[in-house]
């Protein structure tokens, strides 16, 4: 984007910040739209569109009634994390109908955020599916609605099966802070699932 603060840096050092794409993963309604537009710098593309009579008996609105639009294709952000690494942010759709957007959204990306809801965990198995049959690394980000964390992360850890290498978190999706160290968490593994790899 012409202008922009990256621009500026790498103009003066000459070299361009590396960029990484990460999806933004789960079922519908677990927050996924809101985490990307509380951590991006730049107002987020977003491609919701208002839930309709012809979803009834299609989408799975158990534990979200009061949702009223949905994400249809993905949502985009982008943040900054140091002057030399950009992260854009793909959100992906949490309604079945619109998994077929999964795996394009998947090419090129190097990690993923699973977002969970503990009041609906079964809504992100399909996510940890996902990336775990594409070898695609993630950390589990456990977003506290309305403040709730009423698990402890290893009882989470065990209800949705996971490996002690994946990490797991609590955030508030809503906070910028709180959706940045999930990111951040996400990069940590990268680094050293590359430098165990080498």
């Amino acid at each position: 984007m012409a202008g922009s603060d990256t621009d500026a840096r790498a103009s003066a050092d000459g070299d361009a910040p590396d960029t990484v794409k990460i999806l933004i993963a789960g079922g519908f309604g677990v927050g996924k739209t809101t985490m990307v537009g509380s951590v991006s710098e730049i107002r987020p593309l977003r491609t919701e569109e208002p839930l309709t009579m012809a979803g009834l008996g299609v989408d799975d609105l158990d534990g979200v009634e009061e949702k009223r639009v949905t994400t249809v294709a993905m949502d985009f952000g982008r943040i900054t994390v140091s002057d030399d690494l950009v992260l854009y942010l793909f959100g992906t759709p949490g309604q079945q109908r619109f998994w077929f957007m999964w795996n394009d959204l998947a090419l090129g990306a190097l990690g993923a955020v699973v977002l969970v809801d503990v009041r609906r965990p079964k809504s992100s198995f399909a996510a940890i599916d996902f990336f775990e049959r594409r070898g695609i690394p993630f950390v589990v980000a456990v977003n506290g609605f309305h403040g709730e964390h009423p698990y402890p992360v290893e009882d989470i850890r065990k209800a949705l099966t996971l490996p002690a290498e994946v990490p797991v978190l609590l955030c508030d999706a809503r906070e910028r802070e709180s959706s940045r160290d999930v990111l951040i968490a996400l990069i940590d593994l990268l680094i050293a699932q590359a430098a165990a790899a080498s």
